[in-house]
């Protein structure tokens, strides 16, 4: 076969890798957060080893078969799930990697931090599922083929930015500690997480010039610990107060998600520019009050598309996928 015989196969091949991944270990680390680490030889198959940042994959979780489907490792992987009767087609949810590690002999564990939502009425399958999971069990995996990059999933793109400011809650905590764990080790700057309890603050390398601020919530509002922290933090480090006004309308039930080179809302986006910029914006969490930041960011304070990327990445009382 030819070099671009290789390389034109390889072009149509899906950017995603579809397989089964298998339960290796299963360990509480906090009150809110378990760790579950898979393996597989389609595992083996997958992830940006040191380059993961905040990459997220698809998971599906047993239905009520208690089966997982089979599916082809195609581009039409989607289609293939939707075709699939509802009662075996479980449920599919979207994580961020925490980590991926490679053995000597290729071997991969891929590590999801699981964030167990278990008050009456807060329960989706994905917690339920990982509230009881064991050695051995099985979910669907989609995640971007090794080697490629052309599959987005990534959204951290802070260019030449001399400093970061990264904000979330604990949905989005394993993506801020995989981003400053990859990251260079001379990148400034701060990380705000809302975490429920003080029990859930996880050890993470991060750089020495990034100040890791933990926001314990205890029993209040998703965002009113996060969100006066990066407001105090952005009138200190921009010169400018901004109001904390936490009434924000939202109009439906979809997911904030603008970045740099997307936006959910349709907005103008010039991907042809590459903008030099001293600090870069990641704001992630619970879609209200990621929308409630972005508009003091944009509107109150002015800052360029290019400097910010915010993802809703749940939302009180929908199930998102």
């Amino acid at each position: 076969m030819s070099a671009d015989t290789h390389l034109a196969e390889v072009q149509t091949e899906s950017p995603f890798a579809v397989g089964r991944a298998r339960v290796h270990s299963v360990v509480p680390v906090s009150q809110s957060f378990v760790r579950v680490t898979f393996v597989g030889e389609h595992v083996d198959r997958i992830g940006t080893p040191g380059t993961t940042f905040d990459q997220r994959v698809k998971l599906v979780f047993p239905g009520d078969s208690g089966t997982v489907p089979e599916l082809a490792d195609s581009v039409d992987w989607y289609q293939q799930w939707l075709a699939v009767p509802e009662d075996e087609r479980g449920s599919m949810r979207t994580y961020s990697i925490r980590d991926v590690r490679v053995g000597d002999d290729g071997s991969t564990e891929l590590v999801i931090d699981f964030v167990l939502h278990l008050k009456p009425g807060l329960t989706g399958p994905a917690s339920s599922w990982a509230s009881t999971a064991t050695e051995g069990d099985e979910v669907l995996l989609i995640a971007p083929r090794r080697g490629r990059f052309d599959g987005g999933g990534i959204e951290y793109a802070p260019g030449r930015a001399r400093a970061v400011l990264l904000a979330g809650d604990e949905t989005a905590a394993p993506a801020i500690a995989r981003i400053l764990e990859d990251c260079p080790r001379d990148v400034r700057g701060s990380a705000f997480i809302e975490i429920p309890t003080a029990d859930d603050e996880l050890p993470f390398a991060a750089p020495d010039g990034v100040d890791v601020h933990w926001l314990v919530r205890d029993g209040a509002e998703h965002g009113a610990k996060l969100r006066p922290a990066v407001l105090d933090h952005l009138a200190a480090a921009i010169g400018k107060e901004v109001r904390d006004d936490e009434d924000v309308a939202v109009d439906d039930d979809s997911l904030v998600w603008e970045t740099p080179t997307y936006s959910g809302a349709g907005e103008d986006v010039d991907s042809g520019t590459v903008a030099v910029i001293d600090r870069y914006y990641w704001i992630a969490g619970e879609s209200k009050v990621v929308t409630g930041l972005r508009r003091h960011l944009v509107k109150d304070l002015g800052i360029a598309r290019a400097q910010v990327a915010f993802m809703g990445y749940w939302r009180h009382g929908v199930a998102m996928a």
